[in-house]
């Protein structure tokens, strides 16, 4: 039987393997209250221990003990008294009006104020609205609600166990769920031979900018003005390319903002001290949309002495004629670009509502050339298990716990330089002809494991053995150079479909638009590589027949 299903206990087994982790890999970054957490957890009876990791896991930090019966932990109240006396969660605790409202339904809270008949017809928010001006001042449970036979708790550990959480996983977007999940197996992961002194943070103050960091993040979605938030923001150190990208991508975020609300000075200000990708091509709009083009230009004249990337290219040659007449600069010359083929279909509308995408593969798929729907499935895929091996290398930062769905570092600039020689070896396999067993093999052997390239769910024998046989392997190569270069923009942005050949053992992929729709960035410029190199790409464009 499951794990999960055949032990009953399974959650707090969990929470002791990060307690456990932590307290061997992480113990001279712990806090004080840490440290006196890890030790007073130990003390406890293992109920106690239970119904805390139950409420840790919880939405919330209120509950009532009616609302946590677990069979494993029996009476949850004599299991909450060694945790209030610890001083890890308040029994009986103050609540506001507001807080009460969040435990009580309707018909609790008619009893409790003794609504009128008017009052009980009343939305909860409504009747919320009512009482406020009578009560404004927080009162305990009991005093609330004095014929209560029920018990109320506050877990008063949450954010500690939330920084635990981050100490072990090394983010906030990975939760406790991530353990059932993988006991499940409804997620696998590869397992990374990493250094039992693999760590997510060096030191404590990563840990502290890190929480900062989150802290600004939220307050700044909560609505509270840019200024004080950007004030409070940490410095983070320089030698941190992780922590220092969120830092300059979170400015990024905030200049975007401050564009929407036409706060150009501002705006442009952040843009300028953010060294997130796409910062600087952000920073010339502003400048130009506040009417300031002699900066603008020169800004965009410096800019594509070195273009960061691609997208940046793109979006700098596109300002660069508009922003040229403004200051009474000759037009620059016009960019050739690779032109693909062109296809234009005129079809009947489908008798049910329907992806236009899947109207075109229908129309065009033949017994003898097949036509799939995988737009950025595909060819990821076969990156990804052509180079699981460089992927997954226990490089020094890159893991540092069980459950990595990709390298920490993915996104990092020096992400190919850092595996160089693991990704030449498995890109040398393109030259002999290695590559098929490999990929093959590695759909194999890792079928399910959590990739950051892989689509299980996209991919069959029969596609893979297509996808080999008729594309080459210098195109496949030309595919995954791209991906490397910039490995966040590059693994989007590939046509929707592909047609095999296999007797001629050719393919062609397909970019389909519908009526009124049209190409996006990421796709011009997969579409202008793929030309620029050989590779057979096509763009369709659908029209409905009248």
């Amino acid at each position: 039987m499951n794990r999960v299903l055949d032990n009953p206990l399974y959650y707090l087994d969990n929470f002791e393997l990060v307690l456990r982790w932590i307290s061997e890999r992480y113990d001279d970054l712990l806090a004080q209250d840490e440290r006196d957490f890890l030790a007073a957890y130990q003390t406890l009876p293992q109920a106690s221990r239970a119904l805390l990791v139950r409420m840790v896991m919880r939405k919330g930090t209120l509950f009532r003990a009616s609302k946590l019966v677990y069979a494993e932990i029996g009476n949850t109240h004599e299991a909450a008294l060694p945790l209030a006396q610890l001083g890890l969660i308040a029994a009986d605790p103050l609540l506001s009006l507001e807080e009460l409202f969040e435990l009580l339904q309707k018909p609790e809270i008619t009893e409790v104020f003794q609504l009128t008949p008017a009052q009980r017809q009343l939305r909860k928010a409504e009747q919320l609205a009512a009482l406020q001006p009578q009560y404004d001042s927080p009162q305990h449970y009991s005093s609330w609600w004095g014929g209560s036979t029920d018990h109320c708790y506050r877990n008063l550990i949450q954010p500690l166990c939330d920084r635990l959480r981050l100490i072990f996983f090394g983010n906030f977007y990975q939760d406790w769920t991530e353990f059932v999940l993988s006991d499940l197996g409804i997620y696998q992961y590869e397992k990374v031979d990493f250094s039992p002194a693999a760590r997510s943070f060096r030191n404590r103050r990563d840990i502290d900018d890190f929480l900062a960091l989150h802290q600004c993040y939220e307050r700044f979605n909560a609505g509270e003005d840019y200024a004080s938030v950007i004030a409070d923001l940490p410095t983070c150190a320089e030698d941190h390319e992780w922590l220092r990208s969120r830092r300059h991508k979170f400015l990024f975020q905030i200049a975007q903002h401050l564009e929407k609300q036409q706060d150009w000075p501002a705006a442009y200000q952040l843009y300028a001290d953010s060294q997130y990708p796409g910062a600087r091509a952000r920073a010339i709009r502003v400048l130009e949309k506040d009417g300031r083009s002699g900066p603008a230009y020169a800004l965009l004249q410096q800019a594509m002495q070195a273009p960061e990337s691609a997208a940046e290219r793109q979006q700098l040659l596109r300002m660069a004629p508009r922003l040229a007449r403004a200051v009474g600069q000759p037009k620059p010359a016009p960019v050739a670009q690779p032109q693909p083929a062109r296809v234009d279909l005129q079809l009947s509308p489908p008798a049910e509502a329907t992806y236009v995408e899947l109207v075109v593969r229908d129309h065009l798929h033949q017994d003898e050339a097949p036509v799939y729907y995988v737009e950025n499935a595909l060819i990821n895929s076969l990156f990804g298990l052509l180079c699981w091996e460089a992927i997954f290398s226990p490089i020094a930062g890159a893991f540092f716990h069980p459950y990595h769905r990709a390298p920490a570092d993915l996104h990092s600039a020096d992400f190919r330089q850092r595996r160089s020689s693991q990704f030449e070896a498995a890109l040398g396999q393109l030259e002999d002809g290695r590559y098929r067993a490999t990929i093959l093999a590695n759909y194999s052997a890792k079928a399910g494991i959590q990739s950051p390239f892989v689509y299980w769910e996209a991919l069959n024998e029969e596609l893979l053995q297509l996808a080999l046989s008729c594309i080459p392997p210098l195109h496949l190569r030309r595919a995954f150079e791209r991906i490397l270069d910039d490995v966040k923009a590059n693994r989007s942005g590939f046509p929707d479909l592909i047609q095999f050949w296999p007797a001629e053992q050719r393919y062609t992929m397909i970019e389909v638009k519908g009526p009124g729709d049209r190409l996006q960035d990421n796709q011009l410029r997969w579409i202008a590589y793929c030309a620029e190199h050989g590779m057979p790409v096509a763009v369709c464009y659908l029209q409905w027949a009248q």
